[in-house]
């Protein structure tokens, strides 16, 4: 390694470490909850953002948190494909939470239920909204500008800053597999749907819910199975299911 290049590095290790921990002193946890537009009742899977680039969703209670990039960004909603205004940072509360209602019009959400959903263009749209987290990989060392006898190479100090960022590397990877996990969970909600287990059980209301929750089959097993596999895995789970009510009633 010649000089030049040697402090060529330790240059850029320490603007990383420079970077770092300016980085840690300026990150803020911002939490709170999300209503609907009456106030009357919490919204899961509501998308929350912030301009940086970071992201979460609330939980069954409405519940969030996410820490954003510093006192300069911002935090904005998603919900059924509308967005929010963006809510600077300084200009929250971060001690007594940010809790906001998204008014969401009703008409709007009956009209959502009614028209018909292709399972295949909601995950190629999800792919899209969020395409830079999914393809999202851990960074590492990398060469820029290397010719193909090796001159002008040097160190791409944007990957090796990034190589630093533990923090931010772990936030992305718990959201890509919150992502994934999502997508894996509508994708045997898919298959596995309660049209084609009434068509094979007849079963309804309670009982069909019952049913669907005690024999859900797992994300490998859709993958792989045929339309008929998965009939006759209904069946002979329906034959077991009414075995155990004659036992057990």
């Amino acid at each position: 390694m010649s000089v030049f290049t040697h402090k060529l590095l330790l240059f850029a290790l320490s603007l990383v470490l420079l970077f770092v921990g300016s980085e840690a002193r300026a990150q803020i946890t911002i939490h709170g909850t999300v209503y609907n537009m009456y106030r009357t009742k919490p919204l899961d899977g509501v998308s929350v953002l912030t301009t940086s680039g970071r992201g979460t969703a609330t939980d069954s209670l409405g519940n969030y948190s996410i820490t954003v990039a510093g006192i300069d960004d911002s935090v904005y909603f998603s919900y059924l494909g509308q967005s929010t205004a963006r809510y600077p940072v300084r200009s929250m509360n971060f001690y007594n939470g940010f809790d906001i209602a998204l008014h969401v019009d009703p008409v709007e959400m009956k009209a959502v239920k009614v028209m018909p959903r292709s399972y295949h263009n909601d995950s190629l749209q999800n792919r899209r909204d969020y395409a830079k987290i999914f393809n999202f990989r851990k960074p590492g060392f990398k060469i820029a500008g290397a010719s193909p006898d090796g001159a002008g190479a040097g160190v791409d100090l944007d990957e090796l800053i990034n190589v630093f960022r533990f923090g931010r590397t772990k936030r992305i990877q718990a959201f890509q597999r919150r992502l994934v996990e999502e997508e894996q969970d509508k994708y045997v909600d898919h298959r596995f749907n309660r049209s084609l287990v009434l068509k094979v059980t007849h079963l309804q209301g309670d009982t069909l819910d019952s049913f669907m929750a005690r024999y859900r089959p797992s994300y490998d097993f859709c993958q792989r199975a045929t339309d008929y596999d998965l009939m006759d895995y209904i069946k002979l789970a329906f034959k077991e299911y009414q075995k155990d009510r004659k036992e057990r009633p």
